[in-house]
């Protein structure tokens, strides 16, 4: 058994396949600098993410497969899952040892669960854009929790850019500790060490909210109850759309 040891980061994944190749020695493991070693092992290497190296690889990469399949590594490689690197390891390399392209190769294991797996994180994305809801701060800034399953927030943020692009906000993933601020040019990557209540609620206190928002508030419920038809009400068909989960941030669900 053959382990590398890198920093665990997209680049650093890069490196890996371009250390790999020039050593001519591939990975069956991939650990966490410091992560403790099996108890068996033949080789143990460390390898220390470089970007000119994770860049050449990239460029290699577009040669052999579409935009498209580049996007779906990336996408998965948000889902945090904790063998998604190895599976990624996998599929680059045989994306560059393939005489042809191997995205559409769903007889391959490699690309059949990676595939399944973008599908994942890609909709939780897209469940980010319909479910986010915003609460505005005395100051003017609007701030919303997030919990999602997976790492999803980096590829829905430019969604919140173009459609609130005229207010300031912040979206923040309580679950990760981090979350994007923009101020109404830029988007800045933030994280806070202080744990206000907010930052472990998701609810912004009374005292910390603009005047009129707990007003409209009430009114978006009120609107989301007069639009309901009872006679047409089907709860499994409602959380199969609207997942539990998202419940809690959700302004129409609070009593």
């Amino acid at each position: 058994m053959i382990v590398f040891q890198y920093d665990k980061t997209f680049e650093g994944l890069l490196t890996v396949v371009f250390d790999a190749y020039f050593r001519k020695t591939f990975p069956d493991v991939l650990l966490a600098e410091g992560e403790p070693l099996p108890l068996f092992y033949e080789e143990a290497l460390t390898v220390i993410a470089d970007a000119e190296k994770a860049d050449r690889v990239w460029k290699g990469l577009q040669k052999k497969i579409s935009d498209s399949a580049l996007s779906m590594l990336t996408t998965c490689w948000f889902s945090e899952l904790a063998e998604i690197d190895i599976l990624i390891f996998r599929y680059i390399r045989k994306a560059i040892d393939a005489p042809k392209s191997i995205e559409l190769n769903f007889g391959d294991p490699d690309v059949l669960e990676l595939s399944k797996i973008w599908r994942k994180v890609n909709g939780e994305a897209h469940r980010l854009i319909q479910f986010v809801r915003f609460q505005k701060a005395e100051d003017g800034t609007f701030f919303a929790p997030i919990e999602p399953i997976y790492n999803s927030l980096p590829l829905s943020i430019e969604h919140f850019k173009d459609r609130f692009a005229d207010q300031k906000w912040i979206i923040y993933d309580l679950k990760r500790g981090y979350g994007f601020y923009y101020d109404l040019q830029t988007v800045t990557e933030v994280s806070f060490n202080s744990k206000e209540t907010h930052l472990i609620t998701g609810m912004l206190d009374e005292s910390l909210m603009a005047k009129d928002e707990k007003l409209f508030q009430q009114m978006w419920k009120t609107y989301f109850k007069a639009i309901a038809i009872k006679e047409r009400m089907n709860p499994r068909k409602h959380r199969q759309d609207m997942p539990v989960r998202y419940w809690k941030y959700l302004t129409e669900k609070q009593p």
